[in-house]
């Protein structure tokens, strides 16, 4: 046993289980990492791509999806912690464009037929997903309003940095749709952060990016994580896969050298558009299980601003009507870009560990009763709930502790 309280033998099981789903195609290559006071363990698997002799290194880049959204949160609370932002101010002094919303009367009913919203958007809102936009887990023709959006560029869907509009433009797209629903009445995924990112922006009279890498990245040593790779850096990128939902076959989704990420977006997308390192992450959440605090002493947040973002928001009334699956509420609740446990039902399922996924195939968690921080990296978009290396990879995370 080591000072950070694993097991040596059980860090074994975990290699021997994670080198099987590689063998076995489940991704090319993957790499886990642990860190648990003081002690970090990291395992680098397999290869950058299908087929290749391209071994994953321990600073390739990944698309980390929506494991933008805690770091766009983390953003939106240090301008509040200035009083730049308030909580539960209406956006609209800065995005007049989602002033005086008019709201669907019924979810599928034709765009033209709303009501007023009964209050405005506020900061809130947009951290919680509960602004009254997002996800419809439904095909996106089952709804008018869905398919409006996609034909607009402000859907939600796989990320691409190549298709959106620059965030003016994307924003005025956006604010000529209805709500879904009544600010505040329900959790609807994914478009909260995308609208943050431009209010940081305007609320700063900065890019998203740059202000992210003063205030963040660049504090947290995050050296690799932004909305782009950089040419030099295009050789350390993983090739992204989509499997086949027939065959199970993985399809190419997005290259290295031709790669979406090679140039700097004209949206940089706060819902889901960031690439990093598996150290770059684990010292993100690192800062988070230190309640705000870098290695080098200083701080990003306060703990009482951590405390808040990852502490559950939402109310019996708003689960009730929200969840991306049935039964999605019973042991989680969502705090501030971040999914926290509140019940305990399985071995990883620790009250109060928060964190996120990226649908491209990425997972994350820090867990304060434990004090660990754990990340997953492959290059195979799968959804956790279903898939058997995000679902080994956190029973073998904790099943690792010994102390």
């Amino acid at each position: 046993m080591g000072t950070g309280g694993f097991s040596t033998a059980r860090l074994g099981r975990m290699h021997d289980v994670m080198a099987r789903h590689v063998e076995q195609g489940e991704a090319p290559g993957l790499i886990t990492a642990l860190s648990r006071r003081g002690e970090t363990h990291v395992d680098v698997l397999g290869t950058k791509a299908v087929g290749t002799e391209d071994a994953m290194r321990r600073d390739t880049i990944f698309r980390i999806a929506s494991m933008t959204k805690p770091v766009i949160a983390a953003a939106t609370m240090i301008l509040v912690e200035e009083c730049v932002l308030r909580l539960d101010d209406p956006v609209d002094r800065l995005l007049p464009e989602l002033a005086d919303r008019r709201v669907l009367r019924r979810i599928d009913g034709p765009l033209e037929d709303t009501v007023a919203a009964v209050r405005p958007i506020t900061v809130r809102d947009l951290l919680t997903f509960r602004l009254g936009f997002g996800l419809l887990t439904a095909p996106e023709d089952t709804y008018p309003v869905a398919r409006a959006a996609q034909e607009l560029g402000v859907g939600v869907g796989m990320p691409d940095p190549t298709e959106a509009p620059d965030p003016d433009e994307w924003l005025r797209r956006l604010g000529t749709l209805p709500l879904m629903h009544q600010p505040g009445e329900k959790w609807l995924y994914h478009t909260g952060s995308q609208v943050l990112g431009v209010l940081i922006a305007r609320a700063t009279g900065r890019p998203l990016e740059a202000f992210l890498r003063e205030r963040i990245f660049e504090p947290l040593g995050m050296t690799d994580t932004g909305f782009h790779v950089p040419r030099e850096k295009l050789g350390r990128l993983a090739t992204s896969y989509l499997a086949d939902p027939e065959t199970g076959k993985l399809e190419p989704y997005d290259g290295a050298e031709d790669s979406r990420w090679a140039a700097p977006p004209a949206f940089p997308d706060g819902g889901g558009g960031l690439v990093s390192t598996v150290d770059d992450y684990l010292a993100f959440g690192r800062m988070l299980l230190d309640r705000g605090r870098c290695g080098d002493g200083g701080r990003v947040l306060s703990r009482p601003s951590v405390e808040l973002m990852t502490t559950d928001q939402l109310t019996p009334a708003q689960k009730a009507v929200s969840g991306l699956l049935p039964g999605a509420w019973s042991n989680v609740g969502w705090g501030f870009g971040v999914s926290v446990v509140t019940g305990r039902d399985g071995v990883a399922a620790v009250p109060g560990r928060f964190g996120w996924d990226g649908g491209l195939g990425t997972s994350w968690a820090s867990d304060p009763e434990e004090e660990m921080v754990a990340v997953l990296l492959t290059q195979r978009a799968q959804f956790p709930a279903f898939s058997p290396v995000y679902l080994d990879f956190w029973t073998l995370a904790y099943q690792a502790i010994d102390d």
